[in-house]
């Protein structure tokens, strides 16, 4: 039989989260308030704004989270969604100043210094970040500083990669090598045998570009793209119709047996034993991304967005990542689920085929528009 897997999306695609692991906070978060915890049932301090609104893409668990985080903070938390991450970085953008939230959560590193340039976003970091959220701090376009989350407001809440996944067993039983890197893409014995995200479509396929790109320069991505069609690649619109739709392990009907997914997917398909996982991610085909929360400029109540942003990245919040978002807590602290390790490494930065947010913003448009002439996408 195989498992069922839900790797995460939101801004990169359709995507099914599971909610168990917010659920339990959810319960012991309200255990805490009824048993007398001043802090975490106490009401905001000094006004009359009780009401906090959190704007996020549209995969997010948001009735769980409005009551973990509502009973965590004091604050009564509500929580909507506005489209993929790219429809949120527009919103919030074309809203700058008069905001349809005071705080939101994920914008990723596609579309991160977008954000920053807009002025949307306030300048804040919580004062309990988590030692490792400065490695993933993004700075404004042509801003030659290094980067400080306190100077941009961006506050990093989860990492992950974004990486050609494949079945291994319908390798074996062909007695086929397996591919391992972009250049076998494109090779005969490969023919036919990739479903890839449509990039003008899906931020998950925005980010596998981005990977080419780096790859193979600006001058190369757009051949290497041809090669990869040439080869027989099929092109679906979001990450769902590619891997439940076209993945041979996504899905009865499905026919591909590469794809484009995550670096974490392969954790969640593994076997009833615990000890072999029938997906494997390309460690050599992966780019790197991260989701941000902020405090948006003109917020109603900025006190309380604050404070929501300061639960995204408090402990017990980050916890519930690996579980509930399948990706990785930028809290360094927090123990990944036993079958990560094993199934679910993520590439080291020389694995990774990784641009700045600031290259990609630079880049993006004309990455893809000119992609979009080439190919007729």
């Amino acid at each position: 039989m195989k498992p069922a897997i839900s790797p995460t999306s939101g801004s990169r695609g359709s995507r099914m989260r599971r909610i168990g692991a917010l659920a339990l906070a959810v319960a012991a978060l309200s255990g805490c308030a009824a048993g007398g915890d001043a802090q975490a049932g106490s009401q905001p301090a000094g006004g009359d704004a009780k009401s906090v609104t959190l704007v996020v893409h549209s995969s997010f668990p948001n009735e769980e989270f409005a009551a973990a985080a509502s009973a965590a903070t004091g604050y009564d938390v509500e929580v909507i969604s506005a489209g993929d991450g790219g429809e949120l970085t527009n919103k919030l953008v074309l809203t700058q100043g008069a905001p349809i939230a005071d705080a939101f959560f994920g914008v990723d590193t596609i579309f991160a210094s977008r954000l920053i340039d807009s002025g949307a976003v306030e300048a804040y970091a919580p004062e309990e970040l988590p030692a490792g959220a400065e490695s993933f701090a993004v700075a404004a376009s042509g801003d030659a500083k290094a980067a400080r989350v306190a100077d941009t407001g961006l506050v990093p809440v989860d990492f992950g990669a974004t990486c050609v996944n494949i079945d291994t067993g319908w390798f074996a039983e062909r007695d086929l090598a397996e591919p391992t890197s972009y250049a076998d893409l494109t090779k005969p014995e490969y023919r036919d045998q990739t479903v890839l995200l449509d990039p003008t479509a899906s931020s998950t396929g925005a980010s596998f570009l981005v990977g080419t790109v780096a790859a193979f320069g600006e001058d190369g991505y757009v051949g290497y793209w041809k090669d990869l069609l040439d080869n027989g690649a099929r092109i679906e619109q979001g990450w769902s119709d590619a891997y439940y739709g076209q993945f041979t392990q996504g899905g009865e009907s499905g026919e591909k047996p590469i794809v484009v997914s995550y670096a974490s997917s392969p954790a969640f398909t593994v076997n009833e034993s615990g000890d072999a996982s029938s997906t494997k991610a390309l460690l050599d085909t992966c780019t790197r991304q991260a989701e941000y929360a902020g405090v948006l400029t003109g917020a109603a109540n900025p006190e309380g967005a604050r404070a929501v942003v300061d639960y995204l990245v408090s402990n017990e919040f980050q916890a519930t990542v690996p579980e509930a978002m399948y990706m990785n807590p930028v809290d360094e602290t927090v123990a990944l689920p036993e079958a990560w390790a094993t199934f679910a490494p993520e590439p080291t930065a020389e694995q990774a085929h990784d641009l700045s947010a600031v290259k990609i913003e630079q880049g993006r448009e004309t990455w893809l528009r000119t992609l979009g002439d080439e190919i007729g996408l």
